[in-house]
């Protein structure tokens, strides 16, 4: 059974209360999302991870913002929420690994020339988790300065394949996207957040609403954490205390470096580490199952 998996939701089934997945081919050079895609007709997603192994957070968060996405590209489609969940919980509880990576997928046609009228894709991989250290001394993240959202509240699969461009290695685990006006936005797979005064900053708009930014929010408000949705400029950068980034699969990851500027003192500063404890907390709580 291959590390990578990749299906179509079809409609019916032979049991109401399961799903009709049917496997897709996957060429055998693939060996990441993103080959998957190359040459279908892209439309909108969400990536998440499962927690011990079958187990999703806020799911329902996801659904809601791909539904959203598909009105903000004024698409009609109605997306079977049942049978998404459905079709989740049967490939993940069959999948191999502890825990993975998921994809679904609504394209904008489907995949005929793959054997399939469905335009509902997932695809699974297994689940690389942060090594711990990195928690313990923060990341160095770079700048991209000519990538942007087309429509920054809609997760288009567009993006994710035009992002390529930016593939990070040596000490850039992650590239912020910067404004004309020289706004720090988010990562390419990412929310950030920057620290000044004890506020914790992060854009407000012209930024993807991700979940895992949703719960850093949360608990910032019960910590009694102050909160700002007004982007950090390229000139704030020297006076930050702290930054992260957050997303589904790092939590609250610290950065320590933007560029060729250290953060603060180049160290995982007191209110990321609180957030983190906190989000990590939550997560154990909120876990379910995609299907009751």
């Amino acid at each position: 059974m291959s590390d990578l998996q990749f299906f179509a939701i079809e409609e019916g089934g032979v049991r109401p209360e399961a799903a009709s997945v049917s496997p897709l081919p996957i060429p055998p050079h693939i060996t990441s999302f993103d080959g998957l895609y190359d040459g279908l007709a892209l439309g909108v997603y969400s990536a998440l991870r499962t927690f011990e192994h079958h187990k999703f957070l806020y799911l329902e968060h996801h659904i809601a913002r791909t539904v959203n996405s598909m009105r903000l590209l004024g698409w009609d489609y109605q997306l079977d929420e049942a049978r998404l969940r459905r079709a989740l919980h049967e490939v993940c509880t069959a999948y191999p690994f502890a825990d993975a990576r998921v994809r679904f997928d609504v394209l904008a046609a489907p995949p005929t020339h793959l054997g399939t009228n469905s335009r509902e894709l997932i695809a699974l991989m297994p689940l690389k988790p942060i090594p711990p250290q990195l928690y313990e001394t923060g990341v160095k993240v770079g700048l991209a300065r000519d990538l942007h959202r087309e429509r920054p509240l809609a997760k288009t699969a567009d993006f994710a394949q035009q992002r390529r461009i930016y593939q990070v290695g040596g000490d850039i685990y992650e590239y912020l996207l910067v404004d004309e006006d020289g706004r720090l936005l988010e990562g390419t797979g990412t929310n950030f957040y920057g620290v000044r005064d004890g506020v914790l900053r992060t854009a407000g708009e012209g930024v993807l609403a991700g979940i895992a930014r949703k719960i850093v929010l949360e608990q910032a408000a019960q910590l009694g954490i102050p909160v700002s949705l007004e982007a950090v400029t390229l000139e704030e950068i020297p006076h930050l205390q702290e930054a992260a980034l957050s997303g589904s699969s790092r939590a609250l990851l610290p950065v320590v470096q933007i560029g060729e500027q250290v953060v603060g003192d180049g160290r995982p500063g007191p209110i990321c580490r609180r957030l983190l404890t906190a989000y990590n907390s939550f997560v154990a709580q909120a876990i379910k199952l995609a299907i009751a």
